[in-house]
C-alpha cells in the first residue's frame, strides 16, 4: 500500500471545501489545504485519472466533465508530462464518454484515454475473504500515479459509492458482475488492497442521499472534498449525506461494511482523521472542520 503523505500530526486530512465561484480554484483549494499536489504529483509524472462515468446519467450520478477537465488542467498547470483518463462502463464505455462529452474533452486538452474494456485484462491474487482473484486493467495495474474523482452518493446495493466503491470500475466487466452476487461491500474493501491512489478528489457538489446508482434524491452541498485516505474520506461523505432529513442511511458511519472491512483489512483506522478547510466550510461539516 502506498504511503499517504497527506497528514498532520500523525492524522490523516480531508480537506472540506465550500465551492464558490471558479470550480478549477476550488478543487486546488481543496488539494492545497492537506499539502498541495506536490506531495502525491511530481513535475514529468504520468497521471491516470478515474472518474465515474458508469453510465451516461447527469451528475452526481455520474462524473461530472467539467469536474474531470479541471482536474486535468490543474494537473498539465503542475508540470506532468501525460494524463489519462481511463474507464470502464456499465454498458458501452465508448459510448458513455462520447454522450457525456468526456471523449471530446479529454482530446481537447491533450490527454488519452483508456477504454479499460479494451484493454490487456491482468489476474491478480487479493489477499482477502470474500474476493480471492479478480482481473483488473493493464494500464491501473502499470499506472506510475493514481488520482481518483469519486461521486458523492448513496447506492442501492453498496449502501454508498465513493473512493472505496471507484476501482470496482477497473475490473474485468464480469467480474464486476459476479462481485455484485454476495457480500458485495466487503469485496470492494478487498478490491482496495490491489489498487492504491495517489490522491483523491471527491466532487460533492451534488449527492445522492437515496438511491443510486444511476438514479436518485439529490441535495447540493457544494463541496468539493480532497484526502489521500480513501476510509477517511468515504465517512467524511457519508457525514455530510447523513445530515439531509430522508436519507437512507440509518447506520453509524463507521458500521457500514465497506468501512468496517477496510478497517480491518488495514486501510484506515475509526475516527482517526482531521478535517481541514475554510470558514465557509457547509454547517453540515463544521463540526469535523472545528477540530482541525
Amino acid at each position: 500500500m502506498k504511503t499517504n503523505p497527506f497528514v498532520r500530526d500523525g492524522r490523516p486530512l480531508v480537506s472540506v471545501i465550500q465551492h464558490q465561484g471558479n470550480l478549477k480554484d476550488s478543487i486546488a483549494a481543496a488539494v492545497d489545504a492537506i499539502g498541495g499536489l506536490a506531495l502525491a504529483v511530481g513535475r514529468g509524472d504520468r497521471v491516470l485519472v478515474k472518474p465515474n462515468f458508469n453510465t451516461a446519467d447527469p451528475p452526481p450520478a455520474s462524473s461530472d466533465v467539467a469536474f474531470v477537465r479541471a482536474v486535468i488542467e490543474l494537473l498539465y498547470d503542475h508540470g506532468v508530462s501525460r494524463v489519462t483518463v481511463g474507464e470502464s462502463s456499465s454498458m458501452s464505455t465508448q459510448r458513455v464518454l462520447r454522450d457525456t462529452g468526456m471523449l471530446e474533452e479529454a482530446q481537447k486538452l491533450g490527454a488519452e484515454v483508456a477504454i479499460f474494456d479494451d484493454d490487456r485484462w491482468v489476474e491478480v491474487a487479493v489477499p482477502g475473504q470474500y474476493l480471492k482473484k479478480v482481473a483488473v486493467a493493464s494500464t491501473v495495474l502499470e499506472a506510475e500515479k493514481i488520482i481518483y474523482l469519486p461521486c458523492l452518493k448513496t447506492h442501492t446495493w453498496a449502501r454508498f459509492t465513493m473512493s472505496l466503491k471507484l476501482p470496482v470500475g477497473c475490473v474485468r466487466p464480469r467480474d464486476r458482475w459476479r462481485m455484485h452476487l454476495h457480500r458485495l461491500q466487503e469485496k470492494v474493501a478487498e478490491l482496495n488492497t490491489v489498487i492504491h491512489p495517489d490522491l483523491v478528489i471527491m466532487d460533492g457538489r451534488k449527492c445522492f442521499i437515496s438511491g443510486g446508482p444511476s438514479k436518485g434524491e439529490t441535495q447540493e452541498p457544494g463541496l468539493v472534498l480532497a484526502s489521500g485516505d480513501r476510509v477517511s474520506i468515504d465517512a467524511h461523505g457519508l457525514k455530510v449525506i447523513k445530515d439531509y432529513p430522508g436519507n437512507s442511511l440509518k447506520k453509524d458511519v463507521w458500521e457500514y461494511a465497506q468501512l468496517k472491512w477496510a478497517i480491518h483489512l488495514g486501510l484506515g483506522q475509526r475516527d482517526a482523521y482531521t478535517a481541514v478547510g475554510r470558514p465557509e466550510t457547509a454547517v453540515s461539516t463544521a463540526e469535523s472542520t472545528e477540530k482541525a
